[in-house]
């Protein structure tokens, strides 16, 4: 699968992704920090890139509807640290085993995903 993360993870959130054979990519590597999040969405839609991201704004269907997207992982965590972070990836990429992400927003939390979108 191919990724893009957001300039608000952790450089590391590649490495686990890559480790895992998937193609990623951040917004820094590709001079997109500080870019504004429609252009970001439009990057993502452009590359069919899924997006994976802490920012709370992606999560609002009206703005991002998830059918226009080849989907979108918002991390809705208590705690943004690195470690915890981190810590989420391996259950993000075990749902993404048995659980489509095409057209679908996922709002991941500590204890939970919620699927919103289209199968």
């Amino acid at each position: 699968m191919k990724f893009k993360f957001d300039e608000n993870l952790p450089e590391d959130v590649g490495a686990l992704l890559r480790r895992e054979g998937h193609d990623a990519h951040s917004v820094n590597d590709e001079d997109l920090r500080g870019a504004a999040d429609p252009s970001i969405a439009k990057v993502c839609q452009e590359e069919q890139r899924i997006l994976i991201t802490l920012d709370l704004d992606f999560a609002h269907i009206r703005n991002y509807p998830p059918n226009d997207y080849h989907g979108i992982i918002v991390l809705r965590l208590a705690s943004q640290d690195k470690e915890t972070v981190l810590g989420i990836i391996p259950r993000i990429l075990a749902l993404l085993r048995t659980e489509p992400i095409a057209q679908r927003l996922w709002i991941v939390d500590d204890l939970r995903t919620r699927i919103r979108g289209d199968t």
